[in-house]
């Protein structure tokens, strides 16, 4: 079992990474490995693989879980409360201050905002052709994916993405081939079975009596907070597919403009640490800084459950080969929502002219063939939307 550490340690460790890890979560992963396993041996090699082979498994933000699962080894629960807040606050606090400045300011026709828009096209396309590439590399994942994204932007009942992930999950588990699943050593997980179980079951019950009592108590903060647990329990694939769910939550009921949600998006690009901090301004434009917090709580809650409820009991899961089978499935149809919210809501909302899409070929460009990193990005569109605003 690995050596325990204490809270500030593990609080200390984290910040830096919070305030450093630019690029995504695949970036955040090997920050991790660097930090972690090389500097600090925290954990070896094979250890930290399975953790992250745990965690891409399971729905919400990777790389957070990854953080949450090392702290949590480190240092019990308390342990991963502090991995995550030193991870995720930096970028939150960041973005709720960015939600102020919108909320104070008349900007809705600033160009800076709509060349945050812009190159919100290119960073999800950019996560389109990268998750493609990996999760949907053959003929018949391939299919799944073109399929979902139709079937999506056709048929936009609200539970059509769940249905959808439902039924790629079913598919992979009886069509598609059966990974072998390596032998790996076991984790020292400092958690009990009954803890693990206790974990599942607050989970579900949250899931299940949140839109129950949605109904009853006609509570605002009460909806915000089960619209957003929602969101960060069924997102499959990372940070960037949070973007159609959360989008049908605020836009489609009318909390947010299609332009605040947009340039909130946009501006995530622009800071370290996890995208789906994004929730801390959507919940800050809302209802203040209350708001953030209740968001920024709500959709990283099914993180921790579902972390402490998997740990204890990942070393039998992850020999079941059905199980890789159908998460496989599931990956393809998750590339299909996010090519539909490529069109929908990204591209129709930012790209009207044709110098909007110079903008967001450019801005493309500079992330896919000279490796910029985002936030370069973010800012350099941001003062070519200002610039051309004035120009033209």
């Amino acid at each position: 079992m690995p050596e325990k550490g204490s809270f500030l340690e593990i609080l200390g460790v984290s910040a830096k990474l919070g305030l450093t890890s630019f690029g995504g979560p695949i970036a955040h992963l090997g920050y991790f490995r660097d930090e972690y396993v090389k500097r600090r041996t925290w954990l070896d090699e094979k250890s930290y693989a399975d953790l992250v082979a745990l965690c891409q498994f399971l729905p919400g933000p990777a790389s957070s879980q990854v953080g949450i699962s090392i702290g949590i080894l480190r240092g019990g629960l308390w342990g991963g409360i502090a991995s995550w807040c030193g991870f995720t606050l930096p970028s939150a606090l960041a973005l709720m201050f960015f939600a102020f400045v919108l909320k104070s300011y008349n900007v809705s026709d600033a160009g800076w905002l709509h060349g945050l828009m812009i190159v919100a096209v290119a960073v999800v396309a950019q996560a389109v052709w990268g998750m493609a590439r990996s999760l949907a590399p053959d003929r018949t994942r391939g299919t799944i994916a073109i399929l979902t994204a139709i079937i999506t932007l056709m048929w936009t009942s609200p539970y059509a993405q769940l249905m959808l992930i439902a039924a790629a999950g079913l598919f992979g588990r009886f069509f598609l081939a059966k990974p072998e699943i390596p032998e790996t050593p076991q984790l020292g997980i400092p958690l009990s079975k009954r803890a693990g179980g206790a974990a599942w079951v607050l989970f579900f019950g949250l899931l299940a009596a949140l839109p129950l009592l949605r109904q009853v108590v006609h509570s605002h903060y009460l909806a915000v907070f089960d619209s957003f647990y929602r969101v960060g329990s069924m997102v499959f694939g990372g940070g960037h597919v949070v973007l159609p769910m959360l989008q049908s939550e605020v836009v489609q009921t009318g909390w947010l403009t299609e332009s605040q949600f947009l340039a909130g998006y946009g501006a995530a690009q622009a800071v370290p640490g996890p995208l789906f901090t994004f929730s801390s301004y959507l919940g800050t434009v809302m209802n203040g800084w209350q708001g953030g917090l209740l968001a920024l709580a709500a959709m990283f809650l099914p993180s921790f459950l579902l972390v402490a409820g998997s740990l204890p009991f990942w070393d039998a899961i992850r020999r079941r080969s059905h199980f890789q089978s159908a998460l496989k499935g599931i990956n393809a149809a998750v590339v299909g929502i996010l090519l539909a919210a490529l069109y929908n809501p990204v591209w129709t909302s930012a790209v009207h002219t044709p110098l909007d899409f110079c903008l967001a070929l450019l801005a493309f460009g500079l992330l896919m063939l000279w490796k910029l990193p985002p936030w370069v990005v973010v800012l350099l569109s941001a003062a070519a939307g200002q610039v051309t605003s004035v120009i033209f």
